[in-house]
C-alpha cells in the first residue's frame, strides 16, 4: 500500500460522537473500502473549514472523494423555500458546506482528479453555479421514488447514460443498474458540467465536464447513486474506483 495513491476523503459531521460526545466526524466504511478496493489508500479529513487546510491537503493527496451526507444548505444556491418544502430538509451542516467549497476550488486550481457521490455532486453542481432540486417528490410529481435507504446495497432503478461519456466508457455499457439513497437533486446544471446520466423520470444522476468548460482536471465523475454500495457485487462500480485510482496514480507521477 505504500506506493498506492492517497485520496482525499470529505466527511459527514455529527454532533456528538463516540468519545466524549462532543462534535465528531462521521463516514461510512463503505467509501474507504471502495477507495482500497481500486487500490488507493484512503485519507479521511477532519470537517474544518480552513482555507489554508485545505489546499494544503489538496496539494499533498493524488485525488478527491467528495462523498454522501446531508442536505446543501438551500441559501448556498439561492433557492426561496417554502414552508412545506422547508420541513423536508434536513439539518445543515454549514462547516462541511464551506469546507467542500474550499476543496472544489483547491482541486480546480491544483487539477487533481475527483469523484464526487451523491451529496458530493450536488454540492459540485453548487459549487460551480449551479442549483439542486430542494424536494423530488414534490418538484417533480410523478418521479420514481428515489430516497430508499432500506434497499441501499439493491439495484431500485436505471440510469441512462450517454454515449460519449468517460462512465459509459469506463462501465462498458449506455444503461446501469444503480442504487438511490437521496431526495434532492442537480436541478439548473452549473455551465461547466454536462449530464451523463438520466434516471427514467429525468432526474441528473451523473455529471461530466462540459466539453467546452473553461475549467479542466485529469478526472472528473460525480453520480447521484452508491458505487461504493455495489462494487463487490457489481464488476462495472469497482471498474469505476479502478479507473479513478489510476488516474490519481498517473497525476502523482
Amino acid at each position: 500500500m505504500k506506493k498506492a495513491p492517497l485520496i482525499l476523503i470529505s466527511p459527514s459531521t455529527q454532533n456528538r460522537g463516540a468519545e466524549f460526545s462532543d462534535a465528531s466526524i462521521s463516514l461510512s466504511h463503505r467509501y474507504p473500502e471502495a477507495i482500497i478496493a481500486g487500490g488507493g489508500l484512503p485519507w479521511v479529513m477532519p470537517c474544518i473549514a480552513l482555507p489554508q487546510l485545505a489546499a494544503e491537503s489538496v496539494r499533498r493527496c493524488d485525488g478527491v472523494l467528495l462523498t454522501g451526507g446531508n442536505d446543501v444548505q438551500p441559501k448556498l444556491y439561492g433557492s426561496k423555500v417554502s414552508p412545506q418544502l422547508k420541513e423536508t430538509i434536513g439539518p445543515p451542516d454549514p462547516e462541511r458546506d464551506s469546507l467542500e467549497f474550499l476543496l472544489i476550488d483547491e482541486i480546480f486550481r491544483q487539477r487533481k482528479p475527483l469523484l464526487a457521490i451523491c451529496r458530493g455532486q450536488q454540492i459540485l453542481n453548487v459549487a460551480l453555479g449551479g442549483t439542486l432540486l430542494v424536494d423530488i417528490p414534490q418538484q417533480m410529481p410523478g418521479a420514481l421514488r428515489h430516497n430508499q435507504p432500506e434497499r441501499k446495497y439493491q439495484v431500485v432503478h436505471e440510469v441512462s447514460l450517454t454515449s460519449d461519456s468517460h462512465l459509459a466508457r469506463i462501465c462498458a455499457r449506455t444503461t446501469l443498474g444503480v442504487n438511490s439513497t437521496h431526495h434532492q437533486a442537480v436541478d439548473r446544471v452549473a455551465k461547466a458540467l454536462r449530464v451523463t446520466g438520466t434516471s427514467p423520470d429525468g432526474v441528473v444522476e451523473a455529471l461530466e465536464l462540459a466539453q467546452d468548460a473553461a475549467l479542466s482536471l485529469p478526472f472528473l465523475i460525480s453520480a447521484q447513486f452508491h458505487p461504493e454500495r455495489l462494487f463487490e457485487k457489481h464488476a462495472e462500480f469497482l471498474e469505476l474506483f479502478r479507473s479513478f485510482i489510476r488516474v490519481c496514480a498517473r497525476k502523482r507521477k
